[in-house]
């Protein structure tokens, strides 16, 4: 394996591993409160954008990291879309119902 190839594996790992942190964060409080709608939305339309040229390269470790943008914006905006209502209130108080659950 020559060296940009090592380099691109290399980094498509960490910066999975990078992403790995807010996706459990996110799929286990369910609190996205504080992420902008407006950003997951222009960050999935740019993926989709950006995967026409991604994807018109050699098949390779920029195809990996690719998707794992795809992925992990995609489920941050479903989640975001799905749990709006849940989480942190507006005041950033958790609601008893969230405590209650919590203490289970």
């Amino acid at each position: 394996m020559n060296l940009p190839v090592l380099a691109g594996t290399l980094s498509t790992v960490l910066f999975a591993l990078g992403m790995l942190p807010m996706l459990l964060k996110a799929a286990r409080t369910k609190d996205l409160a504080s992420y902008s709608l407006g950003n997951l939305v222009l960050s999935n339309v740019a993926n989709a954008v950006h995967s026409i040229y991604v994807f018109n390269l050699p098949a390779g470790p920029i195809w990996v990291l690719h998707l794992a943008y795809i992925l992990a914006s995609g489920l941050m905006l479903a989640w975001w879309v799905r749990y709006r209502d849940t989480g942190r209130g507006q005041n950033g108080d958790v609601p008893a119902a969230s405590l209650e659950s919590s203490v289970r």
